[in-house]
């Protein structure tokens, strides 16, 4: 059987460990709940194709108590009767940035956010949207590979 993995590039961490801390005190400074910030990451990374990021936060998500159930259905949140209104909010905005038309965060998307988001709560989703979404792009350039 060949292998169609990529081999892992360059280590960021290594080769420029500021550049990474101040990535990871970037991330250490949105302030969600950690189970919305996990589906919004997790959101984010199925779309961007980052296998390590997907990886991470599923397993996040099932350490901090989530159903297998919920993590499986991220996906397809939209047809899923499984999240609230405000984590579908959360979705259509971490889908929205991490898509980024040429309009920016759309006035509808925004919208319906700010129904179930005070402005600080909406600041730290669309912080952790930018997060997630520079993560996704370290380790998807790189091919950081989850760990077995």
């Amino acid at each position: 059987m060949i292998s169609t993995q990529p081999d892992t590039r360059i280590s960021i961490a290594e080769l420029v460990p500021d550049n990474y801390k101040a990535m990871i005190r970037l991330d250490g400074s949105v302030n969600l709940a950690p189970g919305l910030r996990d589906l919004v990451y997790l959101r984010a990374s199925q779309i961007n194709g980052c296998a390590y990021c997907v990886d991470q936060h599923s397993r996040d998500l099932r350490k901090g108590g989530e159903s297998e159930r919920r993590v499986f259905a991220v996906g397809a949140w939209r047809e899923s009767p499984l999240f609230s209104d405000r984590e579908r909010a959360a979705f259509a905005v971490s889908e929205a940035i991490t898509r980024l038309p040429q309009a920016g965060l759309p006035d509808h998307v925004y919208e319906a956010a700010r129904e179930h988001f005070d402005d600080e709560e909406l600041a730290q989703l669309i912080a952790a949207c930018v997060v997630i979404n520079a993560w996704n792009r370290i380790a998807v350039s790189t091919h950081m590979l989850p760990p077995d």
